[in-house]
């Protein structure tokens, strides 16, 4: 067996070991991981893979092709929390294996293993292969279209390198226009408008040289639209331009407004990276700066690694909507940088100087501090209550009976141990063992505080509601939330096919002659609400600032 195969072989199965256990855990949270799952179970109910529906309705706000990953888990291992992140688990294990042969490929097999342990035993890019949202599939396209693109200038220049390109620069353009179609059909065309962002910095820095002629271009473009349309021409032939008109609306929404609540500074995905991507994205900071580069073929990937990242970052801090995982497509090229960083702590050509020190013992402690005080606090909970929100929902959250033993401070205490040994390594001019130890540390980390944590978590935040939806299983009822919106009710309620119309007025639910009984759930409130005035609707009950209501049906 050679060398490439072992190691990809190797990283596939550490992928595995991290990814695929207790994914099925916990319940889904709310609202993109049980929105996404919905769609994919509906898809099954409904027989239909070519619409996506949510509450049996179309969903226009997303394309199809991670709910098909998602319900092809489902109908191979049941519907489940498992099978819903899945999907993502494969992905984790797949982009390891290609982040390896790429940096192998370009800056030989030490930095490709370095590139994807960084991608590995960094935080956020390590947990969104643990979850059920669609941006790893959607970033794994973006890149790989991009990549595809490098090499088709590097043929078509003819820019010496020992690295084995093998297909000519069309066949190049063609897999990476058809790879960009994926990205699309995942999320929408946004995919298309990174991508040609990225060429056309590139173009304009290059004083607008062509690196690929206009013709290979539009070819590239095609091969986008092709795949992309394969299902999307399909959609607007069988029910018109409807998912067109509506997901444009939707997408203008959330970049000229804080759709949902989700508002944010400007520097907001800065602050998201540099804490999120820890440790990788210290290292990346560095690699911003003067690097001894050797090969010229190697500059260049580094120049498109670093348009790629300022391309995101800058795009999505306009974007006026500010969510975590819009600027996770930065985790390629941050986890690029980071690896071209501690390459060159091992190869001695850098140092690992004061202020990478003080960002890795800062940051660090941020996650450290916050995994040791969480279980000091539960213990304290009438100090905790008296500093949140006094509204009874969160103090009903804050009431809900968790177990806390104490060793939650074990992931904290691990955090500061493996700090310790990775900047002990670095001064003691050992690079190599403390990257090792800091990386894979920080993965046993992130599995750590995913243990003792996310079902704590779940617990507090979700957990009552989740329980009253899954109560309501079986039953020949309607479900409905009162005054916040949750995918819940549709998800583990395992809601059958609508077959009354009227079940979607709130006016016929609250007020109209039903024809069978409708459970309310409703966040606690300091006021009586509607719920509350109605003379046929019962108060049943209400857990950790969840208030739930019956009304009977006649």
């Amino acid at each position: 067996m050679n060398q490439k195969l072992f190691y990809s072989l190797l990283l596939a199965g550490v992928g595995a070991l991290f990814f695929i256990p207790f994914l099925g855990g916990v319940r889904l949270f709310d609202w993109d991981e049980i929105n996404f799952a919905e769609c994919s179970r509906e898809m099954i109910a409904l027989g239909d893979y070519m619409r996506v529906h949510i509450d049996y309705k179309p969903f226009f706000e997303k394309p199809p092709f991670f709910f098909w990953c998602q319900s092809a888990m489902m109908n191979l291992f049941g519907i489940s929390e498992f099978s819903a992140r899945l999907p993502n688990a494969l992905c984790g294990i797949i982009t390891l294996v290609y982040l390896y042969n790429l940096g192998q490929k370009i800056h030989g097999h030490r930095f490709g293993l370095l590139w994807s342990l960084a991608y590995l035993g960094s935080v956020t890019p390590h947990l969104y292969f643990r979850s059920g949202i669609i941006d790893p599939f959607f970033n794994l396209f973006i890149f790989s279209s991009i990549v595809n693109v490098i090499f088709a200038s590097w043929k078509r220049e003819r820019l010496t390198t020992p690295i084995h390109t093998p297909k000519s620069e069309w066949a190049y353009l063609l897999i990476g226009g058809l790879v960009l179609g994926l990205g699309v059909l995942t999320k929408g065309p946004v995919a298309y408008l990174i991508v040609v962002l990225v060429l056309v910095v590139y173009w304009a820095l290059s004083r607008f040289r062509w690196f690929i002629s206009p013709t290979q271009f539009i070819v590239f473009s095609m091969a986008a639209a092709l795949a992309a349309m394969a299902w999307g021409g399909l959609e607007t032939y069988l029910h018109g331009p409807v998912f067109a008109r509506e997901f444009l609306a939707y997408n203008i929404r959330l970049f000229s407004t804080p759709d949902a609540g989700h508002s944010g500074f400007p520097g907001y995905h800065f602050v998201v990276l540099l804490v999120g991507c820890f440790p990788a994205s210290i290292f990346a900071i560095r690699a911003f700066g003067p690097l001894f580069i050797e090969r010229n073929y190697q500059r260049e990937f580094r120049r498109w690694m670093s348009m790629l990242f300022w391309v995101v970052l800058i795009l999505f801090s306009i974007v006026q909507s500010k969510i975590v995982h819009y600027s996770s497509l930065c985790y390629f090229p941050l986890t690029y940088l980071a690896a071209l960083t501690l390459m060159q702590l091992e190869e001695r050509k850098i140092q690992l100087n004061n202020w990478m020190r003080a960002g890795l013992i800062v940051v660090g402690s941020l996650f450290a501090i916050a995994t040791i005080a969480a279980p000091i606090l539960a213990k304290r909970m009438d100090l905790v209550r008296s500093l949140a929100d006094q509204d009874p929902f969160t103090q009903g959250n804050l009431n809900a009976p968790i177990n806390w033993t104490g060793w939650e401070a074990l992931p904290g205490v691990w955090l500061i141990l493996i700090l310790f040994v990775a900047l002990h390594g670095y001064s003691k001019r050992q690079p190599a063992q403390a990257t090792i130890a800091l990386f894979v540390g920080m993965a046993v980390f992130v599995t750590l505080t995913l243990w003792f944590f996310i079902g704590r978590i779940e617990g507090i935040s979700q957990a009552a509601a989740m329980r009253f939806f899954e109560r309501a299983q079986g039953q020949n009822v309607y479900v409905r939330t009162y005054g916040y919106r949750s995918y819940g009710p549709f998800f583990y309620t395992k809601k059958p096919p609508v077959t009354n119309a009227s079940y979607y007025d709130n006016n016929w639910l609250l007020h109209g002659p039903i024809d069978k009984d409708v459970l309310f759930i409703r966040k606690g409130s300091t006021s009586p609400t509607l719920l509350d005035s109605l003379p046929d609707v019962r108060r049943t009950g209400e857990e950790n600032g969840f208030v739930f209501y019956r009304r009977q049906a006649r």
